[in-house]
């Protein structure tokens, strides 16, 4: 069916149940066709996840990886951002419908990337005695609606920006899950880093094709975002510069990175 695509990313975003957010594209989806752009303004939810602010939905820091309860808070914070990738992809399908079909096949798979992180950390958290709505939880991606404005600004945002920080954070968090003695949300963790390295190289190639074609990336990189995102929330305490140079990143557009001012998560 024509309109295929866009049922499936309406089903995504405005179901009420989590289930049907997690249920994964369609082998045979058909990308053409999905109508004129929809910028829903809000994920339909079941109650227990109903968005927070962030003073209710405060998160460990990295320290608390040591204390299992602590670890569970982590790992439902990191499944929420998960949640609210799948729903955002989604919600890119339904709000940039001219984009180039390759773009938007771009989106569709790294979607079900994330159902899949999603299912890895429920997974933990089910090994933690603990069950995703548990806890409360914050619409931080969801927040940053007004900065999703283009293919541009959208890939700038979710790839070049969040997934581009958690290079840093993911291997950060698998360190201490690991000395922490959790093997196994380690592994899961650096499961999640590895694909975010392709995310990433998925953003990186957008906004080349993008731009016009003589542009600067960091320019086109810091034209497209803005406060409170932009350098400072695209990596973390600690630098990976070899998973970014993975990601196909220039040199200089990870010497600029590098040399900005350290995110806080």
């Amino acid at each position: 069916m024509p309109d295929a695509a866009r049922d499936y990313a309406l089903a995504i975003v405005t179901s009420p149940t989590l289930a049907a957010k997690l249920v994964p594209p369609p082998a045979d989806l058909v990308l053409a066709d999905a109508g004129p752009p929809l910028r829903l303004a809000a994920p339909g939810r079941p109650p227990e996840l109903a968005i927070a602010s962030s003073r209710e939905a405060r998160v460990p820091p990295l320290a608390g990886m040591h204390d299992p309860a602590q670890r569970a808070r982590i790992l439902h914070s990191l499944a929420n951002h998960e949640l609210q990738a799948i729903e955002l992809f989604a919600w890119a399908l339904l709000a940039f419908p001219d984009a180039p079909a390759p773009y938007r096949q771009g989106l569709l798979a790294i979607l079900a990337d994330e159902q899949r992180h999603f299912a890895l950390y429920a997974d933990r958290l089910a090994a933690h005695a603990t069950s995703f709505g548990a806890h409360p939880v914050t619409g931080h991606f969801w927040n940053k609606l007004d900065h999703l404005t283009s293919p541009l600004a959208f890939v700038c945002t979710m790839c070049l920006t969040f997934e581009n920080a958690n290079l840093d954070f993911a291997t950060d968090y698998a360190t201490a899950a690991r000395v922490a003695g959790d093997t196994a949300t380690a592994d899961v963790l650096e499961l999640v880093h590895a694909d975010e390295i392709r995310h990433v190289h998925f953003g990186w190639v957008w906004l080349r094709r993008l731009a016009s074609a003589d542009a600067d990336p960091w320019q086109t990189y810091l034209a497209h975002t803005r406060y409170p995102l932009g350098p400072r929330r695209a990596r973390g305490p600690t630098f990976d510069r070899d998973a970014r140079e993975r990601a196909g990143l220039s040199a200089a557009f990870i010497d600029a990175l590098a040399a900005g001012e350290r995110g806080t998560g």
